[in-house]
């Protein structure tokens, strides 16, 4: 039995056929193949979709109730590797209804079958948890002295099972967990429509500029995707900036048209709050009230009591600190970078002061003035194709993993490639790249588990994906990307591989299922290898020309600047979002509280949070990051620390620290305390130095505030 979430779940289904065998729903099919079975994405119809969902769910639950009526006294072999088993087609089947199809290929269908079945698969998902029987054996298992005698990795297990039964309202009365299960019924409709809001906002709004004035600034590759983008839409002849973040950022940075920028920047963070039927503000109430009285219910305090009970920060009191720690050295350095800028714009007579649609600009014009770097200069060097040979060969170097495209597989959208991934000479899954953005493509960059590694019952080899949304070349041209957004590919990788690198016995405990404030770790590790000297030798123009040492130059002599915007922009999301989940029962409007929060806390009036509150989807279309998203900044310290490993060894290729990261951290999973694993890994606790230093913050020192 698996979490029953919107990510990840399977079905099988049968039709009924007088005298005759019942067709096995293709969705629901087992998964067959030569690296371990793989999903047969030219069997799947739309169509298929709910009546594979629901029959997974009718499997499941006859399973569960096979484990709950067992006669035979609770046992770790008959309880809970029985629920491990449990539910296997479920699993398959919502992988790529919710992990694959809702949010890459989103179309109105799509959208209706996800609406309907996520209140019906949290109500299942509820019925389990707080199954009595079930949950008397569960409990059993935890409290036997028999668990003394199974292996640490059993009984993290058993601790795990246990704990979620609890954390879900497993003890509650009968009246409370049939309010609880109401509330998450609620929540999933909420989810999906909050969801589906941002969605609809991003693919709906688009810039168009109609004079070629206005793109001035702009790179002859910028220009021409905007050309395309029109041709697109069916407005040849114009030039369209499409609303989301790959598009718009760089937009942001370049274009000299001041108000072009406003109209972009505006149209950007408005997402979700633009009054209609696509506004967020009514579901963000709504379900801030839910989350409260389900905290309450299981008795916390707060939903961001709740949540962090089980986290490495364990209070938000914990998570609170460290996100002030970051917070107040980066907002000091904001205004002293917002001096710097607005003298640019003093000298140029401009007669404005800095607005949040200038920042990114005028941030890049200090950047060039300062240190001659001009980030465009780069841009030809990172074409995606040759990134990712560089994201191959780092996790060659540093880990032993090959990668090998394969061909023949069948994909779900064309633009999809497959790789096999080998260890040492021997196959440890598969990584599926989809780079494009697309409509109906969730905005952003994701990893995604689509099979989770496992040996507890044979030789299960994971299946990983990672997804983006770059801006195709034009014209038979490369794709080139961002500093930012290669810097994002190095970043998601590092999920990918810790999937891939996974070696645990039990899918529960397997690859990224690890704590929400853990989880960022390997993949913020991961980003360092990105401008090491040996990756960058891989970054070559489509001349075959390698990046001028006078520009990688340039690149390290800037690497702090402008590094407090993305600390303010990021954790003032962040702060908001404990500070949304520690109001309890208190009634919320997100417009006045954003406004007012944000004036409490100081923010800078040039900058905006990352993720506005109606278009948090991080926190509001689902409950992965809820009270939760501190879990970056979090990571951030980790990583940071961590790194300083590897250069104190001698660099970031040491093979005695990589192997070390890899043995205690990287490869096992939720299979040991996080914080147990950073120690087996550091030899002791984080420190937050490495982090303070490398954003070009003051480090505090011993003895004083």
């Amino acid at each position: 039995m698996k979490p029953i979430l919107l990510a990840g779940a399977c079905a099988v289904a049968f039709f009924a056929a007088p005298l005759a065998a019942a067709p096995v729903n293709p969705v629901a099919a087992e998964w067959t193949g030569p690296y371990g079975g793989e999903p047969n994405f030219a069997a799947y119809r739309v169509a298929d979709f709910k009546p594979a969902l629901e029959a997974g769910m009718a499997e499941e639950r006859a399973e569960i109730d096979a484990i709950a009526d067992n006669p035979a006294p609770p046992t770790f072999a008959n309880t809970i590797v029985a629920l491990e088993k449990a539910g296997a087609t479920l699993t398959r089947v919502q992988n790529i209804v919710f992990g694959i199809w809702s949010s890459n290929l989103k179309t109105p269908d799509v959208a209706a079958i996800e609406t309907e079945m996520a209140p019906k698969l949290s109500a299942f998902g509820d019925s389990l948890t707080q199954n009595p029987k079930l949950f008397a054996r569960v409990d059993a298992v935890y409290n036997s002295p028999a668990k003394a005698t199974l292996t640490p990795e059993q009984q993290r297990l058993v601790w795990v099972y246990w704990r979620r039964f609890v954390q879900q309202g497993a003890k509650l009365s009968p009246a409370d967990k049939a309010t609880f299960a109401a509330n998450n019924e609620k929540l999933a409709v909420l989810y999906a429509k909050f969801a589906q809001n941002e969605l609809a906002d991003e693919e709906s709004y688009v810039l168009t500029l109609d004079r070629a004035d206005q793109l001035k600034g702009l790179s002859k590759a910028q220009v021409d995707a905007a050309a395309a983008e029109g041709v697109k839409r069916g407005q040849p002849g114009k030039w369209l900036i499409a609303n989301t973040r790959s598009a718009m950022e760089p937009f942001l940075t370049y274009a000299d048209d001041r108000a072009s920028r406003e109209r972009g920047f505006r149209m950007w963070t408005m997402r979700g709050d633009n009054g209609g039927a696509t506004d967020n503000n009514a579901n963000v109430t709504q379900i801030l009230a839910l989350r409260a009285a389900n905290a309450k219910l299981i008795g916390y305090p707060t939903f961001a009591h709740w949540v962090l009970a089980d986290r490495m920060a364990k209070t938000p009191e914990t998570a609170m600190a460290l996100e002030l720690a970051a917070w107040k050295p980066a907002v000091a350095q904001v205004h002293a970078d917002v001096a710097v800028m607005q003298a640019v714009v003093d000298q140029a007579h401009g007669g404005f002061r800095i607005a949040p649609w200038d920042y990114r600009y005028y941030a890049e014009k200090v950047r060039k003035a300062k240190y001659d770097l001009d980030l465009n200069e780069v841009k030809p060097y990172l074409q995606l194709d040759h990134v990712r040979e560089a994201m191959f060969y780092a996790a060659n170097r540093v880990y032993g993993f090959t990668f090998a495209k394969v061909e023949g597989l069948p994909v779900f959208q064309s633009d999809v490639t497959v790789y096999e991934v080998k260890r040492d000479g021997k196959h440890v899954g598969l990584w599926y790249f989809d780079p494009y953005a697309r409509a109906g493509k969730n905005s952003g960059a994701w990893m995604n588990a689509y099979r989770e590694q496992s040996t507890y019952d044979g030789d299960v080899p994971t299946i990983v994906s990672n997804n983006a949304n770059f801006i195709r070349g034009t014209n038979g041209e490369p794709t080139t990307i961002s500093f930012d957004d290669a810097r994002t590919m190095f970043h998601e990788f590092g999920h990918a591989l810790n999937g891939l690198a996974s070696h645990v016995a039990y899918p529960t405990l397997s690859g990224t299922n690890t704590l929400r404030d853990f989880v960022e770790f390997p993949s913020q590790l991961n980003e360092n290898w990105f401008t090491t000297p040996e990756v960058q030798k891989f970054l070559v123009n489509a001349r075959g020309e390698p990046l001028p040492p006078e520009l990688i130059a340039k690149i390290k002599r800037a690497e702090t600047f402008n590094a407090a915007f993305g600390v303010v922009e990021a954790q003032a999301s962040a702060i908001i979002d404990l500070e949304l989940h520690l109001a309890g029962a208190t009634p919320i409007d997100p417009k006045a509280f954003e406004t007012k929060a944000l004036a409490d806390l100081g923010m800078p009036a040039e900058i905006v949070m990352r993720h506005r509150i109606p278009q948090f989807g991080h926190v509001f279309s689902g409950d992965g990051y809820s009270a939760g998203y501190y879990g970056y900044l979090w990571a951030a310290v980790l990583d940071y620390d961590a790194f300083e490993a590897f250069t104190e060894a001698g660099g970031p290729y040491d093979p005695a620290v990589a192997r070390r990261y890899y043995a205690t951290v990287l490869s096992v999973g939720n299979t040991v305390d996080p914080a147990s694993a950073y120690r087996a890994f550091r030899g002791r606790d984080p420190k937050v130095d490495a982090y303070l230093r490398a954003k070009g913050f003051p480090v505090p020192v011993a003895g004083t505030n």
